[in-house]
């Protein structure tokens, strides 16, 4: 299988990219700080897609995501909100991966199964939101979702086999998650190497009447 990894200098993304080459596939690693593959600039993402070493994607998997970021923290309050912060986490946790959609999408197989997915968040869903607060990684992921939902809508037009989902990966011991541990129930962190080996178990799980889904780490839907 040809499988692409976009956000492979991460911690999900290379555990992701680990596994699948340990099960044999060949695996085209993608990220910022390695190929230059950069959201702020569409034309390096439409490079990266012209210019695979294979013709068709039979595995895409964009684990790609922005929380907090220097002076970027997540937001308490309305009163924190700020226009370039919001932009920022717009970039990263939605317009570069519908961008990626753009591009990336149109080389997933045409012929039998091929999948898509996206790495959300559950406090990106409107319905499960409870807390407040966060205001622009919540509403940047419900964006995410939205963008999954209306593309693979559009996808199994022409590729009935194909699933495309969101994945809530739960909260892995990344460099994105450590200042927010504190809460986290006994047994509830995962290493990176734990989450890639559920997530990559619930996408060969799943079949194209789940396309457009959004599922956590066991397997079970979230809802939008």
């Amino acid at each position: 299988m040809n499988s692409i990894v976009i956000g492979a200098s991460g911690g999900i993304g290379a555990a992701v990219a680990e596994r699948l080459e340990a099960a044999g596939e060949t695996v085209h690693r993608l990220s910022r700080r390695d190929n230059g593959l950069d959201y702020a600039d569409e034309a390096s993402i439409a490079a990266a897609a012209a210019s695979l070493p294979f013709a068709t994607i039979d595995r895409l998997i964009v684990a790609t995501g922005i929380l907090h970021e220097g002076a970027m923290k997540p937001e308490r309050s309305m009163r924190e909100l700020d226009p370039e912060r919001l932009q920022r986490a717009f970039l990263v946790n939605a317009i570069g991966p519908a961008l990626v959609l753009r591009h990336f999408a149109p080389l997933l197989s045409r012929n039998g199964r091929s999948v898509a997915a996206f790495l959300s968040a559950r406090v990106g869903s409107i319905a499960d939101n409870r807390l407040g607060g966060w205001y622009g990684y919540r509403a940047s992921k419900a964006a995410l979702n939205q963008l999954v939902r209306t593309a693979a809508i559009e996808l199994g037009r022409t590729r009935p086999d194909a699933v495309l989902v969101a994945l809530h990966p739960g909260t892995v011991d990344t460099a994105m998650s450590r200042p927010f541990q504190a809460g986290v129930a006994p047994g509830k962190l995962f290493t990176a190497a734990q989450s890639a080996e559920r997530l990559l178990a619930v996408l060969d799980g799943l079949s194209p009447a789940d396309s457009g889904g959004f599922f956590d780490w066991k397997g079970d839907s979230v809802p939008f």
